[in-house]
């Protein structure tokens, strides 16, 4: 018994200097201070702007990351999807900073905006919707510019696309990547793509788990389960190279130096309490190539060609039948779900050339005055 005893009290101890290891370094990789663009001589680069700040939107404080390499840039605000996406900057560069003052923002509920007091229930695309524009108002204001541009991903995009069609004065162009069109369709394609790529390969576990779930009129629990690691593992997932959520997302999370350790726990704490989206529900019931048919400003979808968290094939759709002056999609032959991070030099080659041009020479289809 007392060897027993000894070893289990060895364990714990073993237990509780890794976990008291792990805290150190967490802290030691959260500063939670914004890291200031360099030149050659290593001082802040002339002009420049890099800051996390906090400003009042819609009556709650939310939090955002701004970068430039020079403010007078013209400003490009970026709504994320399910959990916000800054941190994956430091692994997939996109070179954004360069051509805009860009506004990570983490919009309500979300990362820095993350305050357990929100009611769920204000977290409608409607309340999005006026908390973009009221940002948008704010970053005109601030930066002495006319009107801005807006740049989307994943379920950013089912508001963000919203955003631009009810409010186009505001905005330079509407970028949308990896565009939501009718999700349920998307999840049901998903579905069929990842039960048919395991059979292919004889995994009969995740066979038998797919078949276990169910895709009909709404999305299962079950589906939902595993739903992230098939796509991951199939390569249709975030992107292309990232084989696990963990390591491909919850670490680097983790380890971006300009949050804080309450600011990480709070990232992870919003995603949790959301699920995929907190517009899920609303996002499942929604057609937005009916919902939203015109938009009087350019438009711009960025696609990779392996997405299926998003349909590739229901993005392209979609744009056939929106209505806009200028609109160009643009296929990425190399990315999954996040193009803008696995393509970067093809993402600046498309904002150098069309984007900040106001044309649209370099997509698959090229429609002017539509």
């Amino acid at each position: 018994m007392k060897t027993i005893t000894k070893i289990f009290r060895m364990v714990i101890s073993v237990i509780l200097g890794f976990i008291s290891i792990l805290l150190v370094v967490l802290i030691l990789y959260s500063p939670g201070k914004s890291e200031p663009f360099l030149d050659s001589d290593g001082t802040k680069l002339a002009g420049s702007i890099s800051e996390k700040t906090f400003v009042t939107i819609g009556g709650v404080r939310q939090g955002m990351f701004i970068k430039s390499k020079n403010k007078n840039n013209p400003v490009l605000l970026f709504l994320h999807g399910g959990i916000p996406m800054y941190y994956l900057t430091k692994k997939y560069p996109t070179g954004l900073e360069d051509y805009f003052t860009i506004v990570w923002w983490e919009q309500l509920g979300s990362g820095l905006s993350y305050n357990s007091n929100i009611p769920p229930e204000t977290m409608t695309s409607e309340q999005m919707i006026s908390d973009a524009v009221e940002l948008t108002n704010y970053l005109r204001q601030r930066f002495g510019q006319e009107k801005i541009y807006l740049m989307a991903h994943s379920g950013g995009t089912f508001f963000g696309i919203q955003t631009a069609a009810q409010h186009p004065e505001l905005f330079h162009a509407y970028i949308g990547v990896s565009q939501i069109s009718n999700q349920l369709n998307s999840e049901r394609l998903a579905y069929d793509y990842m039960l048919k790529r395991y059979k292919e390969t004889d995994n009969r576990k995740m066979v038998r788990k797919l078949e276990n779930a169910s895709i009909s009129d709404g999305i299962s629990d079950s589906y939902l389960q595993i739903r992230d690691k098939g796509m991951h593992e199939l390569g249709v997932g975030t992107t292309r190279d990232m084989k696990s959520v963990f390591t491909g997302i919850f670490i680097p999370s983790l380890t971006c130096k300009e949050y804080t350790v309450k600011e990480k726990f709070n990232m992870w704490r919003g995603k949790s309490q959301s699920g995929v989206s907190s517009m899920w529900d609303e996002i499942l019931t929604t057609d937005l190539k009916d919902k939203v048919t015109n938009l009087d400003i350019p438009v711009y979808f960025f696609s990779g060609v392996y997405d299926y968290t998003t349909s590739y094939t229901l993005s392209k759709a979609y744009f056939e039948r929106l209505n806009a002056p200028i609109k160009g999609f643009y296929s990425f032959e190399k990315s999954a779900h996040s193009p803008i991070f696995e393509e970067p030099l093809r993402l600046r080659e498309i904002i150098e050339n069309d984007v900040l041009n106001g044309k649209t020479g370099l997509s698959d289809t090229v429609l002017e005055d539509f």
